[in-house]
C-alpha cells in the first residue's frame, strides 16, 4: 500500500496517457501540458485509456520515483475538468480512495474540517 502525506500536492492528468512512457515522458508531460515542475514535491497521476494502469511520478530524495499500478479487475475512475487545464487535484484521502476503488464522485461532498489555511479563529476580540 502507497502512503501518502497528507500535506501533498496530487495532480491527476485527466487525458489518456500511454503507458509506455517512463520517468523522461512523464515528466515532459508534467513540464509542457500540465505547466508544473516534475521536481517541486508534488505526485503526478497519469491513467491508460481502458483505466485498468496508473503510473505515479514523484520527485523526492535527490531522485524520481515511478509507481505503476495494474488493475486484475475492474478500473479507475474517469476524471473530467470543468475548464481547459487537463488537470486536477486532489488530496492524499482521495488518492486513498480511488486506489481502493471508491468512487470520488458519488462523494463529493466532505464536512467541514480545520484548515489553518481558510479558517479564521472563533472568537475574535472586538
Amino acid at each position: 500500500m502507497l502512503s501518502t502525506p497528507s500535506n501533498i500536492q496530487i495532480f491527476v492528468y485527466v487525458a489518456a496517457m500511454d503507458m509506455r512512457k517512463g520517468f523522461d515522458g512523464l515528466s515532459g508531460i508534467v513540464r509542457a501540458e500540465m505547466r508544473r515542475d516534475p521536481m517541486d514535491g508534488s505526485m503526478y497521476l497519469f491513467i491508460n485509456k481502458r483505466r485498468d494502469r496508473m503510473k505515479i511520478l514523484l520527485f523526492a530524495d535527490g531522485g524520481y520515483w515511478l509507481y505503476y499500478r495494474l488493475l486484475e479487475a475492474g478500473t479507475f475512475e474517469e476524471f473530467r475538468t470543468s475548464d481547459d487545464s487537463g488537470t486536477l487535484q486532489i488530496d492524499s484521502t482521495q488518492l486513498a480512495m480511488l486506489l481502493s476503488g471508491v468512487s470520488l464522485s458519488a462523494s463529493q461532498r466532505r464536512r467541514k474540517r480545520f484548515s489553518a489555511k481558510s479558517d479564521s479563529p472563533r472568537n475574535e476580540a472586538a
